[in-house]
């Protein structure tokens, strides 16, 4: 038995939440994105578990790489695009779809001599991130069609605020989108995860805006379990977390009023209490930032956490006279305990603490 921080990663979750996102958007192409590790999930063997999404999407081409090494063959998008001659041959030896985004690509895709690949035209309707500006969308299309590197064309967008389901926003973006996509001949994605669970508009869009092709969603987050939403949680969606991320108490002892605990003393105790450390800190990706307070499940119950996080221990608030003992499993988020519960603790989102998690011990991937 490892005493060290753990990630279990509980891949029957996964598929339970597809579920509940393809019964939110029936009829609609998935584009799992499992960018930044699988949001820190394991990127392949999420994408091993998941093979028969219509699609993943990947931010750069080592990740859809790495897909390919470990045997995915399924269609991988490429969110961030081609950015060099090398890229765009890997894309076209290996049939990645690369987003096209910017003017420097769609000169890479022209001068093209080894071949062809499908491409996603991204129209920025308001992130002011990455795209193309609408009013240039007939052009940039017209030029995509006549490019030598080019096959099929698609269109996407992405909802900069679609969490935010009274604001005006989304709606905005969508309206700048519609003249676009209205009579487009291919397939179109603007769905990502809140805006699939969140918006009518978003999953009727083939009929809403009339275009021929299919209507892709791209969830992320959702699929493992965690809400986007910021006054939910992934269990009040009907989601389940993917991820248990849990250590041991490696310690218990008294601790007398008015002590101070941990480095610089950040914490005074009130009372006469008992202390427990647990196995787990920043140097896992429990954050620095964690204050105290922050919730610990243990045994059933939530404990505080009690000054500052260290590398590899934290101290929590056990109450007088527990039944806790040493080597007791402490939940850090999970069952139980939402990482969207524990997340404000470190003024923090909860997709920032899951791509966070180092798994430095004895991380689990169960079925």
């Amino acid at each position: 038995m490892s005493f060290g921080a753990r990630a279990l990663i509980r891949l029957g979750a996964l598929e339970h939440n597809l579920g509940v996102i393809r019964k939110a958007a029936p009829g609609c192409k998935v584009m799992a994105v499992i960018k930044a590790n699988a949001y820190g999930h394991g990127m392949v063997h999420v994408a091993q578990h998941l093979a028969h999404v219509d699609a993943f999407a990947v931010a750069r081409v080592p990740e859809a790489l790495e897909l390919r090494d470990n045997g995915i063959t399924g269609r991988i998008v490429l969110l961030a695009g081609v950015m060099n001659t090398g890229e765009l041959a890997a894309a076209m030896e290996y049939e990645f779809e690369p987003v096209v985004h910017s003017p420097m690509q769609l000169d890479l895709l022209d001068h093209s001599i080894g071949g062809k690949v499908n491409v996603w035209c991204k129209i920025d309707t308001g992130m002011n991130r990455l795209g193309f500006d609408p009013a240039d969308a007939d052009e940039v299309l017209a030029r995509l069609r006549r490019s030598a590197g080019v096959m099929d064309i698609r269109l996407m967008t992405h909802l900069a605020s679609a969490d935010e389901m009274n604001g005006i926003a989304t709606t905005e973006q969508l309206e700048r989108f519609r003249p676009i996509a209205r009579g487009f001949d291919g397939d179109v994605s603007i769905g990502n995860t809140p805006a699939t669970l969140g918006w009518s508009a978003v999953v009727e869009a083939k009929r809403e805006f009339g275009f021929a092709g299919e209507n892709w969603i791209r969830p992320g987050i959702a699929l493992f379990g965690v809400s986007p939403f910021g006054d939910r949680t992934g269990t009040e969606l009907g989601l389940k977390p993917v991820m248990q991320f849990e250590a041991r108490l490696i310690a218990t002892k008294p601790l007398r009023s008015g002590s101070r605990v941990g480095y610089k003393g950040a914490y005074v105790s009130d009372d006469n209490t008992t202390i427990g450390i647990i196995s787990a800190g920043y140097g896992d990706g429990y954050s620095r930032h964690f204050r105290s307070g922050t919730p610990v499940l243990i045994n059933g119950r939530k404990v505080p956490v009690i000054g500052n996080v260290s590398m590899d221990m934290i101290a929590v608030d056990l109450g007088e006279n527990p039944d806790d003992r040493v080597g007791d499993i402490a939940t850090l988020w999970g069952d139980g305990l939402p990482v969207e519960e524990v997340a404000p603790w470190a003024n923090a989102i909860p997709y920032e603490l899951v791509c966070g998690v180092m798994n430095r011990e004895d991380s689990e991937v169960i079925a």
